[in-house]
């Protein structure tokens, strides 16, 4: 098997960037269909963020649009490691609780990226999963600081005195 090159390794880290973004904003439309609009729009912040991630790694690459996806570098589960599971989403979450989830993705895209670097690949990848993982730390230390200025969800946040229904 050839070894991956950079164009698969920045083409999987595309690919993680838009999936990241497509899950907070569809996480943003349910808390919006929730009426929670506070942490909805956190949710869309955090997925402007990452289109800009994907957006910036198509103009380094001179892409016009993604190319296809290359087996190289694919993640061990079904979604990248910087897509938040839909099972994290709470429909009375607080901001805090959206922060702790993109907390957990950026520290999880991080080791992925790391231990790419630390890996048995071509030198051009190695860099290039380093810089990833340095944006990736940065974007860990960001949320970290913005946890320290949103408030701690109250007790019992979770408790509805009158929760939805599904009726049939």
């Amino acid at each position: 098997m050839p070894v991956p090159s950079l164009e698969d390794f920045m083409a999987r880290a595309y690919a993680m960037e838009l999936e990241a973004n497509e899950r907070y904003a569809q996480f943003a439309e349910q808390l919006d269909t929730h009426n929670n609009r506070e942490v909805a729009q956190m949710f869309r912040k955090l997925a402007a963020v990452e289109a800009l991630h994907a957006k910036r790694i198509l103009e380094e690459m001179g892409w016009p649009s993604m190319p296809a996806l290359p087996p190289a570098y694919a993640w061990e589960t079904l979604e990248a490691p910087e897509t938040a599971a839909f099972d994290e989403l709470h429909y009375l979450m607080q901001p805090m609780h959206a922060l702790e989830i993109a907390l957990k993705c950026e520290q999880q895209a991080q080791k992925y990226f790391e231990d790419i670097a630390a890996g048995d690949v071509p030198p051009a990848v190695k860099q290039a999963a380093l810089e990833m993982a340095d944006e990736e730390r940065e974007h860990v230390q960001l949320i970290r600081d913005w946890m320290k200025r949103v408030p701690q969800p109250r007790p019992n946040w979770d408790e509805d005195p009158d929760p939805p229904r599904v009726t049939e």
